[in-house]
């Protein structure tokens, strides 16, 4: 067991000096990314894929895991491909201009977006409207930070509470099917499925009946 386990420490060790070089500390950065983003993606993506799909979505219990699975699979591989093109393209344009500048993390950035999110498809989708909130949030007050627009007198996130509701409420109520889907699920569990009930069981224990009565 001794004279297996030498060959193994070796190794180890080899493997933490490599760690330890300074020279590759950038083709290192970008491969701890890629693992990086694939396990963020997995921890992101399980848990909201589960409850939204035993929440929202019929079909076998097979057929269930075959979607988590899915969607789980497919939020980590896009996010680990992501951090890897963004940072291997990040690492080059600093290698190429010899010093890393602002404009290298946009451009970075939009090619991996464009390579990796580009495909409309429902997860991407979730990915960048979850992004585009926090940009609004971000420039906004990057905003008032340069002095491009005045320091508010009051709190405006409570004005900015109104309308976000009352706007996703509109477009719930008339326009529908410009919502993303797992949001239109989501709130016609709150605000349709509320309205309609036939006795006890379906008013307070069960969202809708599933008897043929």
């Amino acid at each position: 067991m001794a004279g297996g386990a030498d060959p193994f420490r070796a190794l180890l060790r080899a493997a933490n000096a490599l760690l330890r070089q300074r020279r590759y500390h950038a083709a290192l950065a970008v491969l701890k990314g890629f693992r990086n983003g694939a396990v963020y993606g997995a921890k992101i993506r399980a848990p909201h894929a589960l409850v939204m799909t035993f929440l929202f979505k019929s079909g076998s219990l097979r057929e269930k895991l075959k979607s988590i699975a899915q969607a789980t699979y497919t939020h980590s591989r896009n996010l680990a491909y992501f951090v890897f093109t963004y940072k291997g393209l990040l690492a080059a344009q600093s290698q190429l201009q010899g010093k890393k500048i602002p404009f290298h993390s946009f451009l970075a950035a939009s090619i991996g977006g464009w390579l990796v999110f580009g495909d409309n498809n429902p997860i991407n989708s979730q990915i960048i409207m979850y992004l585009l909130s926090r940009i609004l949030f971000g420039l906004s007050r990057l905003a008032v930070q340069k002095g491009y627009i005045p320091q508010p007198k009051q709190d405006p996130f409570p004005l900015m509470a109104a309308l976000v509701w009352g706007t996703v409420l509109w477009l719930f109520e008339y326009h529908k099917e410009t919502l993303q889907p797992s949001l239109q699920s989501s709130m016609t569990y709150l605000y349709e499925d509320s309205d309609v009930w036939h006795d006890l069981s379906d008013f307070l224990i069960y969202n809708k009946r599933t008897d043929s009565k």
